[in-house]
């Protein structure tokens, strides 16, 4: 059966829009993330949209990750009401991944309750249910079908899409509203400084000198069908996920669990690695994952072979909303390139070209080697999570 992926609908520091997101990471604009400070009064680097490039969201709890929620799903809206009318209301599922469980509304509430004993008269658990963003939709479009929220950190959003898939494919629904969405809250960056995960310096990956991971506010979402709606031709060709369990945060540094994705995505796609024309990377900045993540892509495709990057360091880390964002760069540099036999525009990696010599040397595009060449028709998109938690997407027109 094939898949096919709707034009998304996107929210980022990095642009509104799937095409202002795709001229930021094709320039390397990293002008909208700077430096915020958290309820600690400690500063960070953050990718955060600008709350005045939002609207209210209609949602029964209006905060700023619904708003920008609501904001990326107004993008696909058409789509979402056509699949709708085509299949029926219980035949379209949602699955979402996020982690941030209404942060906004929580903390300040829960600060309130420890100062005075009592939470405002107007705060519902509800709110920091994981399912909410999911339940949002549902209740946004009218839709009956199965709505489910993934929170398994980085890959939230790549298993999101998994399901909805695996549910097409088993007959449970026709279509799904897929993807991710969370914000680079207070708790979130405090959280993450807590693990001394999060960079000085806007993220560096896969340099002798990185630091560290930059978070930001994320969303993407598409409509997955079975046919295709809105004329986009890109398809989901297959996917491959693993569990390693090495540990609560860290990854396996052998890499083994992350090549164990990658291999079972291609694997069920039926693609070959000489097929593959780029790798959008999970990069996050940090020691271990650069490092593991460069030992698998290398053990499978070989040292500087298929070009790759990471566009991180212009979005942000998006946590849940992660696979979904990086999927829909995927699935805007095949559609720009459909026809581009030569000179094949890619994402740029923003990073200050000091390799680390322990990682095997990847084809990093950072317009330094001259534009890529050939015939783009396959993406890959990885995702590694806390606990192992490893995803790859295989996009392809």
């Amino acid at each position: 059966m094939e898949l096919y992926l709707s034009k998304p609908g996107v929210m980022s520091c990095a642009g509104n829009n799937i095409e202002e997101l795709w001229k930021s990471v094709t320039t390397g604009n990293q002008k909208n993330i700077k430096k915020v400070k958290a309820c600690n009064d400690e500063e960070y680097f953050a990718a955060r949209i600008a709350d005045d490039s939002l609207q209210a969201s209609g949602a029964r709890y209006d905060m700023k990750i619904m708003r920008i929620e609501n904001a990326a799903l107004e993008q696909i809206a058409d789509d979402v009401l056509a699949v709708k009318e085509r299949y029926g209301a219980d035949r379209v599922a949602v699955c979402l991944g996020s982690c941030d469980n209404g942060t906004e509304f929580s903390l300040a509430n829960h600060r309130k309750y420890f100062a005075e004993g009592e939470f405002p008269k107007d705060y519902n658990i509800e709110i920091q249910g994981a399912d909410y963003v999911s339940t949002f939709v549902a209740e946004k479009f009218g839709l009956t079908g199965p709505a489910v929220t993934f929170a398994t950190a980085c890959s939230s959003s790549a298993g999101a899409i998994i399901k909805a898939s695996e549910m097409i494919m088993g007959g449970v629904v026709d279509a799904a509203v897929v993807g991710g969405i969370d914000i680079a809250s207070d708790t979130t960056l405090i959280g993450f400084s807590a693990l001394e995960a999060v960079s000085s310096e806007i993220t560096n990956p896969f340099s002798k000198n990185r630091h560290g991971i930059t978070l930001g506010d994320g969303a993407a979402f598409f409509v997955l069908t079975r046919e295709h709606l809105d004329g986009s031709s890109v398809k989901l060709l297959g996917w491959g996920e693993s569990a390693d369990a090495y540990h609560m945060t860290s990854p396996d540094p052998s890499g083994a669990g992350a090549e164990k994705a990658i291999r079972r995505a291609l694997e069920a796609s039926k693609v070959a690695t000489s097929e593959v024309g780029y790798i959008n990377l999970h990069g996050t900045g940090t020691k271990l994952n650069d490092s593991m993540e460069g030992k698998a892509v290398a053990a499978i495709f070989g040292e500087k072979t298929v070009p790759v990057s990471t566009t991180k360091p212009v979005t942000g880390h998006t946590l849940g909303a992660a696979a979904a964002l990086e999927a829909a760069i995927c699935w805007k540099a095949l559609v720009e390139n459909q026809n581009n036999n030569d000179n094949i525009k890619l994402p740029l990696q923003v990073w200050d070209g000091e390799r680390d010599e322990e990682i095997p040397e990847l084809n990093i595009v950072d317009g330094k080697s001259g534009a890529a060449k050939g015939n783009l028709k396959i993406c890959l998109s990885n995702s590694f999570a806390f606990g192992g938690a490893n995803a790859c997407l295989v996009l392809g027109i």
